[in-house]
């Protein structure tokens, strides 16, 4: 049996499909809407049809998965400023995920223009075209993002889209997410569908400041990050007030509890159960 047939598209409720990850035991995306999704909690927080005004976009999509998130990026950019140049890594620890949503025809529903190119980076984890220079990094994301921080690649915008912090932790530690700031331009945005108090504490750490977005779907909002320099720029210009709003007093208060107490993971390498051990000991001596 190949690895493209492990993956049986499902349906979500705004008509797009997703898979279910049998290693992670969990789904790619919310059942309320893979596609809604994308746009939602990752396009719209970091801002793209705003910097999409820039001649060069640099875009870095952590998990790349079905490719979702670069999708409805290159779209929203390319809608707003046809002549934008556009650079995007991704990373993406098995490459039967993106080949496997292009085997199942997931795009046809999208009104997508470009799955030639969402094809291409699948298959050959490479595209070079006027207006895109496009590349997928194949394996453990803690090695692939060392390797791109010391390549000096700087994003305007990143996708932090990994399974949960309990079925996926090596990806939200401190030191990874340190290695992720590392790579986030001075004026950039980061956004995240996750709130937990352990992945927001571990921003913090990095140096970057937090709010809110928008809840879609489910109750719980996503995060967005910026260098706590730029916020003020951040909060007065790119956004919409009403959309972001710095972190509310309950929000606040847990992150004082021991739900706060990050992952971590001082060498990269260290195995889900290690990393999991680690903290929960480190709750109990909190």
């Amino acid at each position: 049996m190949s690895d493209l047939e492990n993956f049986t598209p499902k349906l979500t409720a705004d008509g797009s499909f997703t898979f279910v990850s049998q290693e992670f035991g969990e789904s790619f995306h919310s059942h309320y809407g893979a596609k809604q999704e994308s746009f939602f909690k990752f396009v719209e927080p970091t801002q793209l049809t705003t910097v999409a005004q820039k001649p060069v976009l640099r875009l870095l999509d952590i998990c790349y998965g079905l490719g979702y998130n670069t999708a409805a990026a290159l779209q929203t950019i390319w809608a707003v400023n046809p002549n934008c140049s556009v650079e995007v890594i991704g990373l993406e620890l098995n490459p039967a995920v993106p080949q496997a949503a292009i085997a199942h025809h997931l795009f046809d529903n999208w009104n997508c223009n470009y799955i030639e190119i969402l094809s291409q980076l699948a298959f050959e984890h490479q595209v070079q075209i006027p207006r895109l220079k496009a590349k997928l990094l194949i394996g453990d994301a803690r090695t692939t993002i060392t390797l791109l921080r010391q390549s000096g690649f700087w994003a305007d915008a990143i996708f932090l889209d990994p399974f949960s912090p309990p079925q996926c932790p090596q990806l939200w530690t401190v030191e990874f997410i340190k290695q992720v700031s590392l790579c986030l331009h001075q004026d950039g945005l980061l956004a995240t569908y996750s709130c937990a108090a352990a992945v927001r504490t571990a921003l913090l750490s990095a140096g970057l400041a937090i709010s809110s977005t928008p809840p879609v779907g489910r109750r719980s909002p996503g995060t967005v990050a910026a260098y706590s320099n730029s916020t003020q720029h951040w909060l007065n210009h790119s956004y919409p007030l009403t959309a972001f709003s710095m972190l509310s007093q309950p929000e606040k208060e847990h992150l004082l509890t021991r739900a706060a107490i990050p992952y971590r993971d001082p060498e990269l390498s260290d195995s889900t159960e290690v990393i999991i051990m680690r903290r929960q000991q480190e709750q109990q001596a909190s």
